[in-house]
């Protein structure tokens, strides 16, 4: 007997299909979501079960035991703790861009704190959640035996929003893993919406309503690339940087600000991770490390020393730790039980082939029942034609049956009709009942009038389809929390970025962005201004200009040096943001920080920059010779002792110059009085200062321009250039503005055009537009006119000059109007 019960199988064979079933047991019914409604089967069982329990949004919470073990009975044949630490993560809304579980108690922290064990929290479903379900029980799905063939369990859910993008989906199977990002709804409806519209839509039109994904502890993505390859292909890797700013404290010292982290990053390890790296001396200047967050928030402080720049600081911890990580992209997902790795209009597209069979189905099933109610009501409605008639049959037959038969065969009913017109109740027989049942059957005539037209015409399916997407985005949409920006190291492909014209700015503590021009209205001299750039109380503006996206910027030193950039490069933030700290562009050193920014179309010929330092040294270069500037920088002036650069502009060789002092002196000379020289040169005497006093701004001269002079109390004044006479290279000057005062020391001299703008930028970061013809022309001589009302303790930092081209001025006409 037991000679008969052996089995002689090859080994190498049996381990073969015995691991290929196990293997795609794990791909099909554990690991991979389906592409259709983006959840595993254990998600798709937890929902199932609570809305079989009735764990709606509008009733009370309930003991999650209770729902693990409705799970674990009837759909879920595995541990407890694989059911419970997936509801508690459903419920999570650092882990859920959009949770599907609303809990009740302790479900953890982004510390890694667990849980609380399931006899103590509660849940119920999500308001949201109820959307995966909506009209399961209208024949949508198909249902599938449970693991011991007792109770019916879905196949998949009806899912009326895109969950598989929405909240995305990470698990590892055998030989393959997915890991899909979560999104935006909004964002993804309209991208839908659009394929519904222009099926022919590629992956790049998509991308215009999806730009990235959105995580729910949101933070910043650093480039497009790795996104727009990922939904091209299907895979790709991005960064995620934590969103962090620097604050000033009273004393002076500088402080790190931690307010979002990347997606997944554990907090409490982050932490310790930093204090590791400050125990083992491999980050200097940390002081202190604190945990300051909140139920309003996120706030991880970082105390740095009064000497260390808080830059580079955070630099070591962008490299270091887990404030820059990177999130590997894998949109693998099961198609018809086979996993694919699909690009991003696959997604969309299958989850829109089964968005129109949940459509088709369910108006198939409300058909049915329209149908065999206006059925009924045809019967009914014959009852009340001949009720005379019907009473006598009624009361003449001995038994139901035969009631039932007499109906069928006098009045040509059918079963079911004849069994409703028994079982009507007396109170049908009023005139207002017998309207209502006239109304009910001509509304029910229309209805299948109308899901028969939807039926026959797959374009009313998807218009059904596009309304009640909108219906869930109306309900549910949110603002996107994950910001996507520029990468620093990385130059994105120049096609894909529009030409336009945008705002640079730069702030003295080394605070860079771009804006719109259209962000910053004109405004009539003399008024209060709008508040120009999020800056701390000792910071304030000191670089603005207009320039196009796809200009090279030159950024000079005070120490002499030159890097690039492109404009795009710089990322573009709000109006009250700070702007991204300057080194985490470019690699300018310790104590060094910009002086000029030049923006440059092209390295043509005979196009020269002309310098200018503070001891009133002047030298002239060639554009070419910065044609290759490394990453490190190059240096462009050689520097005398306690000399630094303070203005550089770009020149075609022919023009004049004019230098101003603090002390209201100014020089005009030739620029051909300057000969050219190298990089390494040091340059020539451009003014003979007095005691006391220093070149403030240098500017070139242009035909029919006036000279623009304005003080630290925000006074000035226009005067013709006229008045300032041609003079050789190296003389005192002229008197431009009488300095009486300290408080009347120069701070701006600009040359201008009737039709050009300039801003005002006052020490606490206040920005005020002025036209250059509101301004008076006065001599030489004259203090000028009141053009900035300042606070006490306030005073003009600088002054900036818009070149204002005729597209820009309608915008800006059209603010003002507006």
């Amino acid at each position: 007997m037991a000679e008969q019960r052996i089995k002689e199988v090859n080994i190498g064979q049996e381990m073969r299909n015995s691991f290929m079933d196990y293997a795609m047991s794990v791909i099909v019914s554990r690991a991979l979501p389906d592409v259709r409604d983006g959840l595993k089967p254990v998600h798709r069982r937890i929902l199932f079960a609570m809305n079989e329990l009735g764990m709606t949004p509008d009733k009370p919470y309930k003991k999650s035991a209770r729902i693990v073990g409705e799970v674990i009975g009837k759909y879920h044949p595995h541990g407890d703790m694989a059911v419970y630490d997936t509801l508690v993560r459903m419920a999570q809304d650092f882990s859920y861009r959009y949770p599907l579980i609303d809990g009740h108690g302790n479900f953890g922290s982004i510390d890694g704190d667990a849980a609380a064990a399931m006899r103590y929290t509660e849940a119920k479903m999500a308001r949201i959640a109820t959307e995966l379900l909506r009209d399961i029980h209208k024949e949508t799905i198909d249902y599938q035996d449970n693991y011991d063939g007792q109770e019916k369990e879905p196949v998949v859910l009806p899912s009326r929003f895109p969950n598989l993008l929405v909240n995305g989906a990470a698990g590892i199977a055998v030989g393959m893993a997915t890991n899909v990002p979560p999104h935006q709804l909004g964002e993804v409806i309209d991208a839908l919406t659009h394929l519904i519209d222009h099926p022919e839509a590629t992956v790049a039109d998509l991308m215009e309503f999806i730009p990235g994904p959105d995580f729910p502890t949101g933070a910043q993505i650093l480039g497009t690339s790795g996104i727009r390859r990922a939904y091209t292909t299907g895979r790709g890797t991005i960064t995620l940087r934590a969103k962090t700013s620097i604050e000033v404290s009273d004393n002076g010292k500088q402080r790190i600000i931690v307010d979002e982290l990347p997606y997944q990053v554990n907090k409490a390890k982050l932490i310790e991770k930093i204090a590791e790296l400050v125990r083992e001396k491999k980050i200097d200047g940390i002081t202190d490390l604190r945990d300051e967050s909140d139920r309003n928030g996120m706030r991880v402080v970082i105390e740095l020393r009064r000497d260390i720049n808080a830059n580079v600081v955070l630099n070591h911890l962008y490299k270091h730790t887990a404030l820059q990580t990177t999130f590997g992209i894998n949109m693998l997902a099961l198609v018809d039980g086979e996993p694919k790795v699909l690009n991003l209009k696959q997604v969309l597209k299958y989850y829109l082939d089964h968005q129109k069979e949940v459509i088709r189905r369910r108006t198939e099933y409300d058909l049915r029942k329209a149908e065999a109610r206006a059925h009924i009501l045809e019967g009914l409605r014959v009852a009340l034609d001949h009720l005379d008639a019907v009473i006598d049959l009624i009361r003449s037959s001995r038994t139901t049956d035969e009631a039932k038969t007499g109906l069928m065969t006098q009045f040509n009913l059918t079963e079911d009709q004849a069994q409703a017109i028994l079982d009507m109740r007396l109170q049908r027989l009023t005139g207002l009942e017998r309207e209502k049942i006239e109304n009910e059957y001509r509304e029910l005539l229309a209805k299948i009038a109308e899901l028969k037209a939807i039926l026959a015409d797959e374009r009313k399916i998807l218009n059904v389809i596009k309304e009640e997407l909108h219906e869930i985005k109306e309900k549910y949409n949110d603002e996107r929390r994950t910001e996507i920006t520029v990468a620093v190291d990385h130059i994105e492909d120049e096609d894909l970025i529009p030409q336009e014209k945008v705002i640079i700015s730069l702030t003295h503590k080394g605070y860079i962005k771009r804006l719109p021009v259209s962000t910053y209205r004109s405004q009539k001299r003399g008024g209060r201004g709008i508040t120009g750039l999020g800056t701390k109380e000792d910071d304030f503006v000191e670089h603005l200009f207009v320039a196009n996206t796809h200009d090279f910027i030159l950024l000079f030193t005070n120490k002499g040096r030159v890097y690039r950039l492109k404009a795009y490069e710089i990322p573009e933030l709000g109006r009250t943001a700070r702007g991204l700290p300057i080194i985490n562009l470019i690699q300018i050193e310790k104590d060094e920080y910009i002086t000029a920014l030049i923006q440059v179309e092209g390295y043509q010929p005979h196009r020269y920059l002309f310098f200018a330092t503070r001891q009133g040294i002047v030298k002239r270069t060639a554009l070419h010779d910065f044609e290759y500037v490394r990453r490190g920088g190059l240096f462009a002036i050689n520097l005398r002792d306690n000399d630094e650069l303070i203005s550089v502009r770009l020149t075609d060789g022919q023009q004049e110059i004019i230098m101003g002092t603090k002390k209201g002196m100014a020089i005009r000379f030739s620029e051909q009085e300057v000969r050219v020289m190298g990089r390494a040169a040091a340059g020539v005497k451009g003014i003979t200062l007095r005691p006391d006093d220093e070149v403030i701004d240098m500017d070139v001269v242009k035909k029919d321009h006036d000279v623009m002079i304005v003080s630290r109390n925000g006074y000035g004044k226009r005067t013709s250039i006229d008045e300032y006479r041609i003079q050789s290279r190296g003389g005192i000057g002229l008197k431009s503005y009488n300095v009486t005062e300290p408080c009347f020391e120069v701070v701006g001299l600009k040359t201008v055009a009737a039709n050009d703008d300039f801003m005002l930028v006052t020490s606490s970061g206040l920005i005020i537009r002025i036209h250059v013809n509101e301004v008076s022309q006065l001599s030489r001589y004259a203090r000028g006119v009141r053009l900035i009302r300042l606070q006490e303790d306030e005073e003009v930092a600088t002054v900036a000059k818009v070149q204002v081209t005729e597209e820009v001025q309608q915008k800006l006409d059209e603010e003002d109007e507006a």
